[in-house]
């Protein structure tokens, strides 16, 4: 992971529990799991979101049917060579 092997993540830790005491260490590491699963899900929607607008401009359906048609026809010159 990263090149770090296991002392150098002891070491990490250790710095890790002075600075922020054992007792934060949980809120802070449920903290970051809540922000990234929020990040995660929040680039989902803008993924999701950007297919829409591109489904809903003019003639990208048929180009992408078009594209469809002409994969077919490379995949049947495939099998007659």
């Amino acid at each position: 992971m990263f090149g770090l092997g296991t002392p150098e993540l002891i070491v990490i830790l250790v710095i890790a529990v002075l600075i922020f005491g054992g007792k934060k260490l949980p809120e802070l590491g449920s903290s970051l799991g809540k922000a990234i699963s929020s990040f995660k899900k929040t680039v989902g929607n803008a993924e999701t979101g950007t297919k829409d607008i591109i489904d809903d401009l003019p003639g990208v359906k048929e180009i992408s049917s078009v594209k469809e048609q002409v994969d077919k026809v490379k995949d049947i010159n495939k099998f007659l060579k």
